[in-house]
């Protein structure tokens, strides 16, 4: 890397760190003082001769004893408080030779908090976890950010060392385990990183060069990150050599990039854009996909450069706050700008994002951009996801906020349609354990923390009376464990999620809905269908949220089947497999319809002789 420690063939290692603040600076190496030479542009270098892998070191910056850790350490086993340690990246023996990378096209994605998802929040013990992941049908892990923060738990978004992946969940082979894991099985693993801000706690950056921020642009999370004002270049390269250092020297297979909406930068080339470029050029000619959160779903950033930033795909908001209205009727706050009928859902469908440039009711100005013609692929969708299910206040899932036959159809929607699913973890098998928002800050920043997140859940009037769980508690971050015994139990849950994921992996017509011709109707305020047209044969998903529907008349034509054919159910949530009650055939002999309340079908055409 162009900063850090580098550990030299010939022995010893070269130490580069991007100081313009302080007028002096010292390295200090297994205790021992040693001077850096000036270099232009505020850079400062040395090669100490005694230096290996496991040495500590650190800066001393104008004099002052505090011994300050490397900002771009790749490892801080005693936290970020502490001096960095000398890491060989290439010491790790790969076993993933065979492995090509991911490619957009056939993702199931899955959520991960590595310090949840087992009791032992390690990636050693969730190494053990990946054969189920496998089984279910998860091709891709998209892991919550690594980056190293303060105290003993929290989400990740704070991260203060950008490099060096946390200590609280094993050593960075460890981390490197993981991924060989996960691609022996072939499974693909994407990183969340933040390059939107830095944690509040540890972060030592603006000791070395105050440039590394701007008061430029407000930021919801403190000071913006400088990617366009003076001293921005080293910046600029901090952030792409970041994202170019886990795909090369963690085999990531790419990015998920947080909160975009509040990254800015108003230079020739964005920084996302950059980064992506740098991202795919250090994955060594494995494919990568890189994505985005971005609230308003802006659709420059998955169009080719130079009209947008090139990246692969974009979480989509809208279809989960549609379906969140639909199976909780909760729509405060944000999800008051939806209702939950039936046209929502089938315009998420159809078209991806519902908000596209019209006006936002809540926020009271336009969102969103035109998107219609992008690849249905690259709308990353979900029914869950940590921020919506801390949102919940008490972080509740959603097997304890609806009904469970509501849940089966909205995952048959989810599961089969034309996006690219994101699946929770734990959500594959009903996991009633909550996700709160947990972060181990102290004293005065934990009241602060605390304080704002209180006023943030304030716009859901329905919170505006209870106690909420103490994020810097302990007994918060312990309650978010995941119950793995509840995957025994919820087997229902599990068969379900496994066989959505096969048909739509294996089924000729629904494998390529995002290629293939798709309409639909709405038939009710609670009941639509989409219509698949395949090459002599078609596919039919009905999904009804409401009462039972046996209408008198038909005028729908999407619902007649292709000629000389008829509609046979191949599918139905209502399957006793999966916990329903029971399947009742939609089609009675005469023609007539009958579709069961709460329900999704898949209906396949069958050609008939003779007709």
């Amino acid at each position: 890397m162009p900063i850090g420690a580098e550990l030299d063939p010939g022995g010893g290692a070269h130490f580069r760190v991007w100081a313009p603040t302080p007028k002096a600076i010292k390295l200090v190496v297994d205790g021992v003082e040693h001077a850096m030479a000036s270099e232009p542009d505020g850079y400062r270098s040395a090669h100490v001769a005694k230096a290996r892998a496991g040495s500590r070191y650190g800066f001393r910056l104008d004099g002052d004893e505090r011994l300050l850790p490397d900002p771009a350490s790749r490892a801080q086993p005693d936290g970020p408080h502490a001096p960095s340690a000398v890491v060989d990246p290439s010491a790790y023996r790969w076993g993933d030779g065979a492995w090509h990378g991911v490619r957009r096209e056939g993702q199931v994605i899955y959520e991960m908090h590595v310090g949840t998802f087992t009791r032992e929040g390690s990636w050693a013990a969730a190494i053990g976890k990946l054969p189920f992941l496998q089984d279910v049908g998860v091709s891709l892990i998209e892991m919550m950010p690594v980056a190293e923060f303060p105290g003993r738990f929290g989400w990740g978004y704070d991260g203060v060392a950008l490099f060096a992946p946390t200590r609280l969940y094993g050593a960075p082979d460890d981390l490197r385990s993981f991924i060989d894991a996960a691609h022996q099985l072939g499974i693909g693993v994407i990183l969340d990183v933040v390059y939107n801000h830095f944690g509040p706690d540890a972060n030592y950056l603006p000791f070395f060069a105050s440039a590394y921020n701007t008061k430029k642009y407000e930021n919801e999370w403190g000071e913006a990150v400088n990617f366009d004002s003076d001293g921005s270049g080293p910046v600029r390269e901090f952030v792409c050599e970041n994202a170019a250092y886990w795909v090369r020297e963690f085999h990531f297979d790419g990015l998920r990039l947080d909160a975009t909406q509040q990254i800015f930068d108003d230079s020739p080339r964005n920084i996302v854009a950059e980064l992506n470029a740098k991202a795919r050029s250090a994955s060594g000619g494995r494919g990568i996909l890189v994505v985005a959160e971005n609230e308003p779903q802006d659709s420059r950033l998955v169009r080719p450069e130079p009209r947008g930033y090139g990246l692969d795909g974009i979480w989509n908001e809208d279809l989960h706050h549609a379906a969140h209205v639909t199976l909780t009727s909760r729509n405060e706050a944000y999800y008051s700008d939806y209702t939950g009928s039936a046209r929502e859902l089938l315009a998420c469908v159809k078209h991806g994002f519902l908000y596209q440039g019209q006006r936002s009711t809540w926020q009271k100005k336009p969102r969103g951009a035109p998107s219609l013609d992008i690849d249905p692929m690259q709308r990353i969708t979900f029914l869950e996801n940590h921020d919506q299910v801390a949102n919940a206040g008490f972080g509740q899932r959603l097997v304890d906020l609806t009904d469970r036959a509501r849940l089966r159809a909205m995952t048959a929607l989810l599961l089969l349609g034309p996006g690219t699913p994101m699946l929770f973890q734990g959500q594959e098998f009903a996991s009633s354990t909550p996700f709160l928002y947990f972060a181990d800050h102290r004293d005065e920043l934990a009241q602060a923390v605390a304080k704002g997140r209180r006023e943030f859940l304030m716009q859901f009037p329905s919170l505006a009376e209870v106690a909420l769980d103490q994020p810097a508690a302990e007994a918060t971050f312990e309650k978010c464990f995941i119950d793995w015994s509840e995957r025994d139990r919820n087997a229902w849950a599990v068969r379900l999620h496994r066989d959505l994921i096969a048909m739509r992996r294996e089924d000729p017509i629904l494998s390529r809905a995002a290629k293939l011709r798709l309409d639909g109707a709405v038939l009710t305020e609670d009941a639509f269908v989409v219509r698949l047209f395949g090459e002599g044969e078609d596919r039919l998903l009905v999904f009804n949220f409401g009462l039972d529907w046996s209408p008198r008349v038909i005028p729908e034509p999407l619902l007649a089947p292709p000629p000389h054919a008829r509609w046979r159910l191949a599918w139905s949530s209502h399957d006793p497999a999966y916990g329903g009650d029971g399947i009742r055939p939609p089609l009675d002999a005469d023609g007539s319809w009958f579709v069961q309340g709460r329900a999704a079908l898949v209906l396949a055409s069958e050609s008939v002789e003779g007709m």
